[in-house]
Order: structure tokens, then C-alpha cells, then sequence
């Protein structure tokens, strides 16, 4: 059984179900190169996943303005159709995970920087479309850390914040879940590391997106004990009161 508390399991994709990191970077490179944009080293660009492609240009290229800006768009869709687009793959587990969670109750969606359509190859490409109930790109609200995309998601889904898991791979991730009020967990698998997630006070930090099943069962546990304790703590305190108010009633 799911944590009560817990409804809705919201997920990035670069980087946190896609092993696409890298073919990101590649991508910018390869844009960067061919306009003649000067140089942006693999770290920088890293520091971007996440991000609408908007803000990472404007992170990129200073005082790019909307004609440039269009000119970059262009080319940065035809390098990642025509060389980069099908290289990523999911990362070992997801689908089984994606599959178990899904079974186990929870209801799961999808909050990413790509583009809508980006995200609509992603999930035919993968087959993994049936399983989420909603989703948000980079189009289509503002871009991370603003919390627009989980707070469309929880109106959507009729999800209040706490009980909602926003879980990711980036700094932008973990901000726009605490900026939406949800909780946040980071995983070790794409564009920031450990030092720097660790930083943004995530519930917990996983090695791999495939340990999430088994972190929401031991959550699931601690609150079922908590629950439990607090009912018994309830029982003993109306037991001790009872003696007293049947005191008070025969004395009156």
C-alpha cells in the first residue's frame, strides 16, 4: 500500500527517467558550434539541464535577443532530430518501477524542461505514455524553478502540495518543488551533484531512480507506525481520564 500521504509521484525526464544528459550537452555543443556562439564547456551547459531552452540560452548566449534567439531554436531542433533525438534511453528500471508504482496506487505525472512535442516522441518512443496522468513541458507554463508546472499538475489532478513527491535530478527540480510546497526528492543520475542537491534539502537523496519503490515503502511503514503510535497514545490518555470523570460524577 502507497503512504497515505502521498498521492501523486511527479517526475522530470531528462536525467531522472531518460539517460539523455549527455545528448543534451552534445546537442548545445553542436548549436553553439555551428552559429559561431563562442564556447560553453560540458560543466556549464550541465548546469543548464533542466531549464526551458529559453532560459538556458539566455544563460548561454548574454543578451541574446528574440531574433537570435529563434535563429538558435531552429538549430538546436535540427541537430537533436537528425543526430541526437533517439540516442537516450531510459535508465535501467524505469519502466518496471514506473509499472510497480502505478500498481501500488499512486498517481504519476511528468514535469520537464523539453518542449511538448519533445515530450510527446519521448513517451512514444518509450511506450511509457499509459502510465502518467498528466503532464507539463517547458512550453506550456514557466520554465523551472517557477513552480507553474506542479502547481497546473495538483490543480489537474486534485492533489494538495503535501501530498506530492516532485522528483528530479537538478537544482531547478528540488526549487520549483519547494517553491509549489511539495515535497522533493533528488536523484544521482543527470545534470547536478551530489554537494549540490544536497544543498536544496531534498527528503532524500537516491543513487538511482530505481530505489524509489522501496524509499516510498519504508516512508510508508514510518507512517503507518507513526499513525498507530499516535492512536495508542490517544487510548491511553482517554483510559487515564475516564477513572476521573467517573469520580466526578459521583461525587456530584
Amino acid at each position: 500500500m502507497p503512504d497515505p500521504a502521498l498521492k501523486l509521484l511527479v517526475f522530470d525526464w531528462d536525467g531522472t527517467l531518460m539517460d539523455s544528459v549527455g545528448s543534451i550537452v552534445g546537442c548545445t555543443q553542436a548549436v553553439i558550434a555551428d552559429l559561431g556562439l563562442g564556447e560553453a564547456d560540458e560543466t556549464t551547459i550541465r548546469g543548464t539541464v533542466g531549464l526551458g531552452l529559453r532560459e538556458t540560452v539566455d544563460k548561454l548566449v548574454p543578451d541574446c535577443d528574440d531574433a537570435l534567439y529563434e535563429v538558435v531554436l531552429e538549430c538546436y531542433r535540427r541537430h537533436w532530430v537528425a543526430t541526437f533525438r533517439d540516442q537516450p534511453l531510459l535508465f535501467p528500471g524505469v519502466r518496471g518501477m514506473l509499472g510497480e508504482l502505478a500498481q501500488t496506487g499512486y498517481l504519476l505525472a511528468v514535469a520537464t524542461g523539453k518542449s511538448r512535442r519533445g515530450l510527446e516522441h519521448a513517451l512514444d518512443q518509450t511506450g511509457l505514455r499509459g502510465h502518467f496522468h498528466a503532464s507539463r513541458t517547458a512550453d506550456e507554463a514557466l520554465s523551472k524553478p517557477h513552480p507553474q508546472m506542479l502547481l497546473d499538475i495538483l490543480d489537474q489532478l486534485g492533489v494538495r502540495p503535501r501530498a506530492a513527491v516532485m522528483v528530479g535530478d537538478s537544482i531547478y527540480d528540488l526549487r520549483m518543488a519547494a517553491n509549489a510546497g511539495t515535497h522533493g526528492v533528488a536523484v544521482l543520475s543527470g545534470a547536478h551533484g551530489r554537494a549540490e542537491l544536497a544543498a536544496e534539502a531534498p527528503r532524500v537523496l537516491l543513487e538511482q531512480i530505481a530505489e524509489l519503490p522501496a524509499w516510498l515503502a519504508n516512508e510508508s511503514g514510518l507512517a503507518a507506525t507513526k499513525a498507530a503510535e499516535a492512536a495508542a497514545a490517544e487510548e491511553a490518555a482517554d483510559r487515564r481520564l475516564a477513572p476521573a470523570a467517573s469520580t466526578s460524577s459521583s461525587g456530584s
